[in-house]
């Protein structure tokens, strides 16, 4: 089973959009092995990958955790932060050394809600993310745990 990439932000969002949220990103770093959050924690930022890798990770009860996906340059950490309760679905670490930018969710949600044409596009964005995760989450466990694996062909 493909699945296609995800659509990063340059792509998805129109540069006047692109450009307010930009002004509120601030560049973060983080050494491989840091855990950027994890399962059930309160989603109270995302980022955007400028180089490196995260893992995104899922608990699995009785295992340990099943890498879903792993994320590299331009491409958005977290989506929780935008669908209420903003808890984390999945925990997140560096594989390697990670430069970021780092967006405060709630600023970005009151930018969305005061410009409903910013909001349209960043929900549509991450809307696209979600659908994408969702079917890389399915594939990787089948992978890992049905008996003959998600029946993608080589």
């Amino acid at each position: 089973m493909n699945v296609p990439p995800t659509p990063s932000m340059l792509r998805a969002l129109p540069a006047a959009h692109r450009q307010r949220l930009m002004r509120g990103a601030r560049e973060v770093s983080f050494p491989q092995g840091t855990r950027l959050f994890e399962e059930g924690g309160r989603a109270d930022r995302f980022w955007i990958i400028r180089t490196g890798t995260v893992d995104l990770d899922m608990r699995v009860p009785g295992r340990r955790a099943a890498v879903i996906e792993t994320l590299g340059h331009n491409e958005l950490i977290g989506w929780s932060w935008l669908f209420a309760p903003h808890t984390w679905h999945l925990g997140a670490e560096a594989t390697s050394p990670v430069r970021a930018y780092e967006f405060d969710a709630t600023a970005v949600r009151s930018m969305c809600q005061d410009d409903p044409a910013l909001g349209v596009t960043v929900a549509q964005w991450v809307g696209d993310i979600l659908a994408h995760r969702l079917r890389s989450a399915r594939t990787r466990l089948l992978d890992l745990y049905a008996p003959y694996g998600s029946g993608s062909l080589l």
